[in-house]
């Protein structure tokens, strides 16, 4: 589904904050990804998204370049970014209606999946109300919907709990679960080690722009626990 290969990407042509990068996620991948503060999630997340340039390797999803063909990539992806930018102007309906119009959703679909995301995420009350009026939680429920709702084949999550609240959290990790039943591959990044440990199937820790572990999460812990594996690795000199 998603192939990664040695990519690299600096900002400031010396230091890399992604440096050859190697990752394959499959169909029905739930995949953690792990690393301190500035270590390069993002910037790996937003160059699959499409939404930077790397400067080497190449990036493929479903064998076609990000590169190359942006918009059918994209066309198959959802990407939610740590902090919520989105048209405050607007209500949460008119910008779940947006994002249908993007993908082309038809009309009893968009109103079938609407519905049942909101009432479960707890928003369907104040769709009607402005963006601008949302607490960051609300926010982060109403773009979790906005990718939902067209069924990407693959998700890209940057922090995706952060600032729900745990039912919220308990519903989004079953959504995960099923969506990877059905052949969805979901790589997200977070700092809630636990969340990887117990929901993930695989699991890759970034240290300084590199991949300094990858492979499924129960070879990756062994008898220890991730927390633990983890600051053994960033204590490595």
């Amino acid at each position: 589904m998603l192939q990664i290969k040695n990519v690299s990407k600096s900002y400031d042509g010396v230091k890399k904050a992604c440096d050859s990068v190697t990752l394959t996620i499959e169909k029905g991948d739930l995949f953690g990804f792990v690393g301190h503060n500035g270590a390069g999630k993002t910037t790996l997340l937003k160059s699959i998204a499409g939404i930077i340039n790397f400067d080497s390797g190449e990036i493929l999803v479903n064998q076609l370049s990000i590169q190359k063909d942006p918009l059918e990539v994209k066309k198959m992806i959802a990407y939610i970014p740590d902090n919520p930018d989105i048209y405050e102007s607007l209500t949460g309906l008119q910008y779940l209606e947006f994002i249908a119009d993007v993908f082309k959703i038809d009309l009893d679909a968009r109103k079938r999946e609407i519905d049942q995301y909101a009432t479960l995420f707890e928003i369907i009350d104040v769709l009607q109300n402005p963006i601008s009026s949302y607490s960051h939680g609300m926010k982060q429920k109403l773009v979790i919907i906005s990718a939902l709702i067209h069924k990407p084949k693959l998700m890209l999550l940057d922090e995706p709990f952060v600032g729900l609240d745990p039912k919220a959290s308990f519903q989004l990790k079953e959504i995960f679960k099923e969506m990877c039943k059905n052949g969805t591959a979901i790589f997200f990044s977070t700092h809630v080690l636990e969340v990887v440990e117990k929901l993930c199937n695989k699991v890759a820790i970034i240290k300084q722009g590199k991949i300094v572990a990858q492979g499924l999460t129960q070879d990756i812990i062994l008898n220890k626990s991730l927390e633990n594996i983890f600051m053994e690795i960033a204590s490595e000199a």
